[in-house]
């Protein structure tokens, strides 16, 4: 049996990977995440789910690696995590009535024969038009400020949105499953 590696420590990654019944370990990879001047949010996010799965490469020789990353764009812009609610109170009122594109780099590396498989899977959420008192309503009772674009939406946040628009509703979460499950059986790892 292949060793399959989560590099992530994200509890929803793990999570979503749960759904799918394999056994893995979860591991953080030790990354600089920084973003290079000339990098699109598309090239950003497929390198650094890249250097996620490599930098675990050295430590499990023999083992499948997930990397994954995520960026959201809205209006052109890369959006984060906002940290506190002033900001994440600004990003739901930018979002109001708009569409945030996430954008999610999922990268397969099989560490004994040094394939990567990477893709670029995008999702995209069209929000309702949001009052102040929603939003401060909302931020109160979930408080999404570790999550880009401010809201969860495996929570209240669906509550948010007008309708969602993607291959595979995980991927908003953070890990495409159904790229995934392709990429893993593609390296012989059978998931039904």
């Amino acid at each position: 049996m292949t060793r399959l590696i989560l590099a992530s420590s994200s509890p929803f990654r793990k999570a979503i990977l749960d759904k799918i019944n394999v056994t893995y370990e979860a591991v953080s990879p030790d990354i600089d995440e920084t973003r290079l001047d000339s990098e699109s949010p598309q090239q950003y996010v497929a390198r650094l789910s890249r250097e996620k799965a490599e930098a675990l490469q050295t430590d499990y020789p023999d083992a499948l690696i997930i990397g994954s990353d995520q960026t959201a764009i809205i209006n052109g812009e890369t959006i984060g995590k906002p940290g506190n609610f002033e900001n994440a109170f600004r990003q739901l009122s930018d979002a109001s009535g708009q569409k945030i594109t996430f954008l999610t780099g999922l990268s397969l590396l099989n560490s004994h024969s040094g394939a990567c498989e990477t893709e670029l899977v995008p999702f995209h959420v069209h929000f309702r038009t949001l009052t102040p008192s929603m939003i401060e309503n909302y931020l109160t009772a979930e408080q999404p400020y570790n999550c880009a674009g401010s809201f969860k939406s495996e929570g209240l946040g669906i509550a948010l949105f007008d309708r969602l628009e993607g291959d595979d509703p995980n991927t908003l979460i953070g890990l495409p499953l159904i790229r995934l499950i392709r990429m893993l059986e593609n390296q012989g790892l059978r998931i039904i």
